[in-house]
């Protein structure tokens, strides 16, 4: 058997010192593989591609042949940047086998992309496979998920036992798995991917900015018949949000309410989005009440139900999607090897 062609795919925004960690990982995995890494630069405009290039170098990375860095136009998101990535070839001019997308404040324990690869030849219709995410300090993250629906934003906004126990099944965040799993979708700070499968269905939808694009992909992936599995033995370490500084936001950013309405429209209507979103107000409403009565604390940003309320009245009377429509096909031309 050939060895597969792996091109991993690690999106930088103004986080260099992260990014070169994560470089260092996913260098020393793809050594081990056969595989090469591009780093693209998400028009940071703060040095930053300058830096990483300089390092790749010096360290020997890019005349090994192991790492390239090149530099998108412009922020056009995470699955935008990460489109731009996986429309290159390898460095030979061959097609890839596998994408291994791996955000850059994350970097993979030893073997991490090696158990994904075994999961992906042992399941011929395997499309996505994700790792299991921990924590700097070893704490587990939830990165195993169902597909959002209108119950899921019901249950997970009232935060209620006897609702919880009602829509069970509905729970957007499941269980860790302990053995390798099929799930509906994983979060995408590892993820290994198949090309054959991204030529069939296309890239990530680059109209999602931030959040929401790996649910949609995974969904995309499941209605042409490719599975997404779950692999509890390829671990992880994760920061977490660096680029977006998540941590100090006040407020819920607007682009998180677009992607989340956009999701829902797109698969399943317009008029389900705004039942979903009803849906989450109603839920919001009952915890809302729960905290009134009982003390609970806020778990929900400041100000989140007035601006979801805002959000939702402007949608209403909005087209569509302000972002431009783009072709989520992988083109190779010359200029992409």
């Amino acid at each position: 058997m050939t060895q597969p062609r792996i091109l991993t795919v690690i999106l930088n925004y103004r986080t260099p010192d992260l990014t070169l960690k994560a470089t260092e990982a996913a260098v020393r995995e793809m050594r081990g593989l056969g595989g090469e890494v591009v780093i693209v630069d998400n028009a940071s405009g703060d040095g930053s591609f300058e830096v990483i290039k300089a390092k790749g170098e010096q360290e020997g990375w890019t005349k090994d042949g192991f790492l390239r860095v090149v530099q998108s136009p412009e922020n056009g998101g995470f699955g935008a940047g990460n489109n731009f990535g996986m429309r290159l070839a390898m460095s030979s001019g061959e097609e890839p086998d596998f994408f291994y997308v791996l955000n850059s404040d994350a970097w993979p324990d030893p073997g991490a992309v090696e158990k994904l690869l075994d999961v992906m030849q042992a399941e011929p219709r395997a499309g996505l496979v994700g790792s299991y995410i921990k924590g700097t300090d070893g704490v587990p993250h939830c990165t195993v998920f169902r597909f959002p629906s209108a119950s899921g934003e019901f249950e997970g906004a009232a935060r209620t036992g006897v609702i919880t126990k009602m829509f069970k099944s509905s729970v957007v965040p499941m269980e860790i798995p302990t053995q390798t799993a099929q799930v509906d979708w994983v979060a995408g700070a590892s993820v290994l991917m198949r090309r054959e499968m991204l030529d069939e269905i296309g890239l990530f939808d680059e109209r999602f900015f931030l959040y929401y694009e790996e649910t949609e992909l995974c969904r995309r992936a499941a209605q042409a018949g490719w599975q997404t599995f779950y692999v509890p033995g390829s671990e992880v370490a994760h920061v977490g949000s660096a680029s977006t500084e998540m941590k100090a936001w006040a407020r819920t950013p607007r682009y998180w309410f677009d992607s989340r309405f956009y999701y829902f429209t797109k698969v399943h209507g317009r008029a389900y989005a705004i039942w979903a979103t009803l849906a989450r107000l109603a839920g919001c409403g009952i915890y809302g009440l729960r905290r009134l009565l009982t003390g609970k604390p806020q778990r929900d940003p400041p100000g989140f139900t007035r601006d979801l309320l805002s959000h939702f009245l402007a949608a209403l009377v909005s087209r569509g999607p302000s972002r431009r429509d783009v072709s989520l096909a992988r083109p190779m031309t010359e200029d992409n090897k």
